[in-house]
């Protein structure tokens, strides 16, 4: 099994990260922002990684360095579990509907961070969460799994089916990159040889 766990301390959190990209979607998420969690277990579900998450953050100041530095640690377990991509599929796509939501999530595991976010609230908070934490989260994860990513919501009216359907979007479609394609026969995909 393809797994990574990541610890990453700094004067505003203190994170811990396991994943298992061959798993059943399993999730134990603790991080202190339930709006986050429920978008975690989401991730972990449809994605069908297993996933286990534990934050203490300075929620006493905000929810921003909690899900940005969520989003760092689990990008880096993203990027170690996949070590040196060999045999996987690389690219994937999906178009995700929730209820009145359309949402299209485009991959590239390509070594190269990079992250197109054409997503937008009409609303600033779903319950207590931030709605402009969703870019910041999809930023860090981007960046730091070394994926290009691009997340653009076709329509959508209320905020926690656009959340919803950016996040299962983005399960959906790196299970399918991250899979492994027996035509590939253990070689990284890419004429340069390296990912």
């Amino acid at each position: 099994m393809r797994t990574a766990s990541i610890s990453r301390r700094t004067a505003e959190t203190d994170v811990s990260v396991s994943i298992a990209l061959d798993g059943t979607g399993k999730a134990e998420i603790a991080t202190g922002v339930g709006f986050l969690d429920h978008m975690l277990e989401l991730f972990a579900r449809h994605g069908l990684f297993d996933v286990t998450i534990k934050v203490e953050g300075d929620l006493h100041v905000d929810q921003h360095h909690t899900t940005e530095d969520t989003g760092i640690a689990l990008g880096q377990a993203v990027a170690k579990a996949l070590g040196d991509k060999r045999g996987i599929a690389r690219y994937a796509d999906i178009h995700l509907p929730m209820d009145e939501t359309l949402s299209r999530i485009a991959i590239d595991i390509s070594g190269r961070p990079f992250l197109v976010f054409r997503t937008s609230f009409r609303v600033e908070k779903i319950g207590q969460f931030d709605t402009e934490l969703v870019r910041e989260f999809f930023q860090a994860f981007a960046m730091n799994a070394g994926i290009t990513l691009h997340v653009e919501t076709l329509y959508g009216e209320n905020a926690h089916h656009i959340s919803e359907s950016v996040f299962k979007g983005l399960a959906r479609a790196l299970r399918k990159a991250v899979a492994i394609d027996p035509r590939e026969d253990g070689r990284v995909p890419s004429t340069k040889g390296s990912l």
